[in-house]
């Protein structure tokens, strides 16, 4: 009876679910269409499936062509603002550049797979030289196949779905309140993991001022400049003596690294999380001294340092 009474509200509660997926807010998105799904099984009107995919779809792509919109206005700016604003680790967008860089525009048509892909991709796409058309295209591609996949797994596994709802209604818990409390542990899971890893950077970075004086006292010191190649392409200037680090070819990079001197990372992004995760990574392969910059490039600019422009290589 419970998966009649929620299969005429399908679509609905689809679009609004991957409606708020679809614009970064802390709603599970996938799991939420797997749920749907097992509630039109009951109903075996596929007229209501046809709407409950459609409504899904409208929600995606209304999400996404708000944000692609938005990076057209702002330009790489946004990213910036995402890393204010999302739970996720500010990493991802520097990998959804380095991604973007590779696979263009196609990569929508897998992003959504990807948690926090498809978040940071789409703004790129829009601060970009993509079209509204092409953009389209794909856009719509790639969300009709994640919402194909999600309502068919919830109508493949609706047996099993509809036992845990039927156990969770026994301890009175209804469908809304196991969604409410599946957005909070899932918020407070990405903010204790967030949390954690600012905690750890704090305790190694370096600020502007004492940059400077390393600088002065150890010029040997390796400054490394880890933002995308398309945060450098929208800012083309480094701190002077800037050795660029290319997520791309890695490995290559990091075995030319003499591990014995200092190494400060600095990225673009305001929290600088980036930049730790790189200096985790270098730390474990033998570097003995690595320090993310505080407030990256933006501060070390803020506080009067000069700037060199990134020189063209062919």
């Amino acid at each position: 009876m419970a998966s009649i009474n929620w299969s005429d509200t399908a679509p609905t509660v689809a679009f609004l679910g991957v409606f708020a997926g679809a614009i970064g807010l802390p709603v599970p998105a996938m799991p939420t269409l797997i749920v749907v799904g097992s509630t039109l099984v009951a109903s075996r009107d596929p007229l209501l499936i046809m709407a409950t995919f459609a409504a899904a779809l409208a929600g995606a792509f209304l999400g996404d062509a708000a944000w692609f919109l938005t990076g057209r206005r702002l330009g790489y700016r946004v990213l910036d603002g995402l890393c204010r604003i999302s739970l996720s680790p500010d990493t991802c967008v520097r990998r959804a550049s380095g991604f973007f860089e590779k696979r263009g525009v196609k990569l929508l048509l897998v992003a959504r797979f990807i948690p926090g892909l498809s978040l940071v991709a789409i703004p790129i796409a829009g601060a970009g030289d993509t079209r509204f058309v092409r953009f389209t295209l794909y856009d719509l591609l790639g969300a009709s196949l994640w919402i194909a996949v999600g309502l068919s797994a919830g109508m493949l596994f609706y047996r099993q779905i509809d036992a845990v709802l039927a156990l969770l209604r026994e301890f009175g818990l209804g469908m809304a309140a196991v969604a409410a409390i599946g957005i909070v542990l899932w918020i407070g899971f990405r903010y204790a993991r967030r949390s954690l890893l600012l905690q750890q950077l704090r305790k190694s970075r370096i600020s502007v001022d004492e940059l400077s004086l390393l600088l002065a006292s150890e010029p040997g010191a390796l400054i490394v400049d880890v933002r995308s190649a398309i945060s450098r392409r929208d800012d083309p200037f480094v701190i002077p003596g800037s050795r660029l680090f290319d997520f791309a070819t890695a490995d290559a990079d990091i075995a030319t690294l003499p591990r014995h001197s200092a190494v400060v990372i600095y990225c673009s992004c305001p929290n600088e999380v980036s930049a730790a995760k790189v200096a985790e990574r270098l730390s474990k392969l033998g570097f003995r001294n690595v320090r993310p910059l505080t407030g990256g490039l933006g501060a070390w600019r803020d506080a009067g340092r000069d700037v060199e422009a990134i020189v063209a290589t062919t």
